[in-house]
Formats: structure tokens, sequence, C-alpha cells
């Protein structure tokens, strides 16, 4: 028997075919978990749908994506609605997914969140318990595995940006069995020996499966203990992992995490001329001020002239004894003025006055003689006149 040869081409359009008049294959539930969930600049969502023990590729177009009640992430669970066809590029079969709805969380998702929310019970998420990062590291700490572009990325934003920074690899599994437990390890390793200034934590990115490790408890808690500063730079940027949390900062990206750390020798150049700039032209102004002042204060009258303050105050001095002299003068003859007056007065209420006058004065025993009432017969009496005093006898 003759065999005719088809191309790969017709061989796959025949198998589209085929498929497609299937009624079956052509409107079908699915219920299945999501993983690699990758949501597209162009609207589309690409993801694979996975039980225990298969998988199967599918992909949902923006026209479809507008009609979803949720977000859908790595670690649901969810029923889909669609088609079944081939790829006849690749000459793969995949979902065409028209409509989906969740069907509750898968295990691992479910795990996470448990996780999740227990750690940030006790705290471990905390922004007091955060590190500032140094502004100047010599020693970065890399912990990620040793093949791959990640290690590469990061070696070469770091030297770009910093020529004299040194990078210490930590070699450690970042999937599979055992992964979490090594990490957790490099960590305590890193920190016992003092082995860097700054550690970062990077994976590439990848399903919840890939970046179990990153999720794992033993890890969170290494990260929460360690005396180091740890940046966390695990998988992409919608990726969020426990480790990001917990760590003292969260890069999108590895590369990302490189620049964070390492600072750029450039940038730090060019702000130091900015400085030195600012500098000069501060101490210059300053300069400037002081000199303003110095001729000021040299063309002050105390420079000029200095006697002349102390010329005006004998002035003053002088103004004030004679305003006292003027004073106390002034003073002196209203007293003298008043105490003639008051002699006047006394000199006329003087008694030796009114005998000037031809008058006399009669006094009996020492007292003033005022009424004849006083005066007997045969009364001895005194009489004061001007010149002198007489003894008198009353008849």
């Amino acid at each position: 028997m003759e065999y005719k040869a088809i191309s790969v081409t017709e061989l796959n359009s025949y198998i589209k075919n085929k498929i497609a008049d299937d009624e079956y294959l052509n409107n079908i539930l699915i219920k299945g978990e999501i993983s690699n969930f990758k949501h597209h600049y162009t609207g589309h969502m690409y993801f694979t749908l996975k039980d225990d023990n298969s998988l199967i590729k599918c992909i949902m177009f923006k026209s479809y994506t507008s009609n979803l009640k949720f977000v859908p992430k790595d670690g649901m669970s969810v029923l889909a609605f669609g088609t079944v066809s081939v790829f006849e590029r690749d000459g793969v079969y995949q979902l065409y997914c028209k409509a989906m709805q969740e069907d509750g969380m898968g295990s691992l998702y479910a795990a996470y969140e448990e996780l999740k929310a227990k750690l940030e019970k006790e705290g471990l998420f905390r922004q007091e318990h955060k590190k500032q990062l140094p502004v100047m590291p010599k020693v970065i700490g890399v912990l990620t595995s040793n093949t791959g572009s990640v290690i590469k990325d990061i070696i070469n934003v770091s030297t770009r940006r910093n020529p004299n920074v040194y990078i210490r690899l930590y070699p450690v599994p970042v999937q599979g069995e055992g992964a979490g437990e090594k990490i957790a390890e490099a960590i305590k390793i890193m920190n016992e020996k003092k082995l860097a200034d700054v550690l970062i934590l990077a994976r590439g990115g990848g399903s919840l499966e890939d970046l179990w490790p990153f999720n794992e408890e033993v890890v969170a808690r290494a990260i929460y203990e360690s005396e180091l500063p740890i940046v966390s730079a695990v998988g992409h940027e919608t990726d969020f992992s426990i480790s990001d949390f917990v760590a003292d900062l969260r890069a999108p990206t590895p590369s990302a995490a490189a620049e964070i750390v390492v600072p750029n020798i450039a940038d730090i150049k060019q702000n130091l001329s900015t400085y030195n700039i600012r500098l000069k032209n501060a101490l210059k102004k300053k300069v400037e001020l002081m000199q303003m002042r110095y001729e000021k204060c040299m063309r002050s009258r105390v420079y000029t002239d200095p006697l002349k303050i102390v010329n005006d105050n004998y002035l003053k001095l002088d103004m004030l004894v004679k305003s006292i002299t003027n004073s106390v003068t002034n003073k002196l003859q209203v007293s003298k003025t008043q105490a003639v007056k008051n002699f006047s007065k006394l000199d006329a209420l003087s008694p030796l006055k009114t005998l000037s006058r031809g008058y006399s004065i009669i006094e009996k025993n020492n007292s003033i003689v005022k009424s004849v009432a006083d005066l007997q017969k045969e009364d001895t009496i005194n009489i004061h006149l001007q010149d002198g005093e007489k003894q008198a006898k009353i008849l």
C-alpha cells in the first residue's frame, strides 16, 4: 500500500476541522485550577487549567474578558465555558474561553491566603519592622539560582550603575521540593557570617507552583528574623508572594531590585557636582553679604567720628547739671519767699509788737488778766510795757 505524504499544515488543519465538527467540543464546560495566568496588554488573557493529572492551555479574548465579574488569579478554581480548537501554527489544541466563573479557591491559593492572614496577624508585615536599605552598599548578597537570566540581569544592572560594587551570589534552588528550607538556611548563613550589606531574594516569573518556595512559612520567618535588609524580587510585577510582604522592600523584577539597591554613581557624581556649585554660590553670597555689612559698619558714626557720641553726652550732662542747678535755685528762692511771709505773719502776731504800739499786758499770779472781774481790791499785779515791767496794786 502506498501512502501519500501531507504537510504539517494540512495535518493540523485536518485535526482542527475534525474538532470543529464535534458539537460537544464546541460548547464545553471545564472545571479546573488556574495556573500561569497572564493578562496581556492587549486585553487578552492567557492561562492554563489543570487538575491533579492533566492541564490544558486556555485563551480568553478581550471581547469576553469585559464580562468577567472577578479578577482571575493563579490558584483559583473556576468553571470555564468555551470551545476547544486547534492552533494550527503550533499544532496544539486549547480552550477558547467565552465565559468563566469562580468555583472556589484552589488548594495552593487557599494555603497562600491562610498563611498570609496568619503572618499578618502576627505582625510580620508591619511597616515599623522594615529596615532601611544602606545608602552605599559595598557588597550585595544575591540569593537565587546560579543559572538563568536573573543573576545576569542583576550583575549587568549593578555593575552598570556602580562598577565598584561586589556581587556575592549564594546559589539556592528557587523551585521544587525543599527549596524553601534551603532559601531560609541561606538567609541565616548570610546573616551569621555578615557576608553582605543587603540581600536580594530573586527569581523570575512562573506559576503559583513555581513560586511556592517563596510562600512558605520557613522563608517568611527567616526574612523577618534577618538583621540584614532584604529586597524581595520574586516573579513579575503582577506576582505577589509572602516574601514580598515580609521583606523590607519589594521590587517588581530582579533588575528593578538591582536598581533600588545599587546607587547610580553617575547620579551621585552629578549630585555632588551640583552640591559643590550650590555651596560655592552660597559661600560667595555669604562673603558678599558680610562685605556689605562691614562697609556699612565702617560708614557708621562710631568709626567715622568716635568722639561725637561722647561730646553729645557731655552736652546732655551739662544741660542736666544746669537744669538741676536752676531747679535747686528756684526751689530755694520759693522757700525763702515763703519763709519771709511766715516771719511777717509771726511778727504781726507777736505780743511784743502789740506792746510797741503803746499797749501793756497785766499779769496776776503769772496769768494774763483778761477781764476786770479777775481783779480785786488790794490785788498785786505785774504790768508789762515795751521797755520793762512794774508792779502795781489795785485800789
